[in-house]
């Protein structure tokens, strides 16, 4: 693993400022099976204050391919998460400026491909497969992830 922990600042400048006992999701990437949560807890130094924690969950799937569409690849033994890449907001938002609205994106980074450690069950994953058929050997195009190929 490789946790990019010196650019963990831009997920602590986001959080809603409410004083319940709930844990909100800051970040929930499936594509690379990383959660980070935060909420407000009481301080162990001073139990009138309350301080923000936040957790970050990483789950490392177990035999993830370095090529998660080829089952032929090697294995992948080398994760990386960098939090600026995780915390990232690439879906437009509309803004006012000068009583006119715009559309925005919040990072400069949206058209790098992500690279995911495992099946996004959101995206159609596909593969190329040698099939004997007959005597002859075609490549056949076949679903990895099948309820995302097709539709209902």
């Amino acid at each position: 693993f490789l946790l990019d922990s010196g650019t963990a600042y831009p997920v602590l400048s986001g959080y809603p400022q409410y004083s319940d006992d709930k844990e909100y999701v800051l970040v929930n990437n499936k594509c690379q099976c990383v959660t980070v949560t935060s909420k407000f807890v009481p301080s162990k130094e001073n139990p009138d204050e309350e301080i923000l924690e936040r957790n970050i969950r990483i789950l490392v799937p177990l035999k993830a391919r370095e090529n998660i569409s080829d089952p032929l690849s090697p294995l992948r033994t080398t994760f990386v998460y960098r939090m600026t890449e995780l915390c990232k907001k690439c879906s437009p938002v509309e803004i006012e400026l000068g009583g006119e609205t715009y559309q925005a994106q919040q990072s400069t980074s949206c058209n790098e491909p992500e690279t995911c450690y495992t099946y996004d069950r959101n995206k159609c994953y596909t593969s190329t497969f040698p099939f004997l058929y007959h005597g002859e050997v075609e490549n056949v195009k076949a679903a990895l992830t099948p309820a995302s190929c097709f539709a209902d």
